[in-house]
């Protein structure tokens, strides 16, 4: 089975944690996140390291030189810019300024902005395809928050047929529900679907930090506690295949 399993490792564990990648199994683990452009330092070329050019600040200064000298070979661009107020129209501008010379000049392969799993979002991210066709990207990014897996896979299959030229990465997914059976059933639902779906590149659960984002993520659905160690759910995404619920 090929690895498609991404590390969402929030910045705040490089901050207070760090030696906590020390106990990460990389088993099935194919590569790290952490919505910047700046590789954890704790890393320490275990796995490859997706940079993100999360929003427009990071086009210029020193978050877009190190995405200029990263040696790493996928770039994320824009992480739910329908809801920072960025539109379509000048998202593809900034796309075809920036991230297209990266393909070009510098062999980087580019993952879309990466939308809500709602009505604006899959408008936003229609309309952006369409006005890149042009210089698509060569991954369609989205997120996915909800509590029925069924219809998770139903809306990424869904988004996927509307662009089946692109191959897909999954940048965020969680269940939302408060109850410990259904995230631990959805995640192995989604984790076992994506796993086996040739079309998914790779994929990342939410969250692994010590706290829980805000009050619309699932405390149950936390893959680090308070104290920095991993859940049992984050245990299973690590060494798990296929992953039990």
């Amino acid at each position: 089975m090929i690895k498609k399993r991404v590390l969402l490792w929030d910045w705040t564990n490089t901050r207070d944690v760090p030696s906590a990648m020390d106990a990460v199994n990389f088993e099935h683990i194919c590569a790290v996140s952490n919505w910047n452009t700046w590789t954890p330092a704790e890393l320490k070329n275990r796995a490859p390291f997706r940079p993100m050019v999360r929003t427009k600040d990071q086009l210029a200064g020193q978050d877009w030189e190190n995405v200029l000298h990263s040696n790493q070979p996928i770039i994320h661009f824009f992480n739910e810019p329908e809801r920072a107020g960025v539109s379509a129209a000048e998202a593809a501008s900034l796309w075809e300024q920036h991230m297209v010379p990266l393909r070009s000049q510098h062999g980087k392969k580019l993952v879309s902005p990466s939308c809500a799993s709602d009505a604006n979002g899959k408008k936003w991210i229609t309309e952006f395809l369409e006005r890149v066709k042009t210089h698509p990207p060569d991954f369609l990014g989205m997120h996915y928050y909800g509590t029925n897996g069924d219809e998770a896979i139903k809306y990424i299959t869904e988004l996927h047929n509307e662009h089946s030229h692109l191959p897909v990465i999954v940048s965020e997914i969680a269940s939302i529900s408060r109850d410990k059976g259904q995230v631990y059933a959805f995640t192995a639902k989604l984790a076992n679907w994506m796993d086996g779906t040739g079309w998914v590149h790779e994929y990342g659960f939410f969250g692994c930090m010590r706290h829980v984002a805000d009050g619309f993520v699932s405390p149950e659905a936390q893959l680090m506690d308070a104290n920095g160690h991993f859940t049992e759910l984050m245990e299973r995404l690590m060494t798990e295949e296929p992953v039990k619920a």
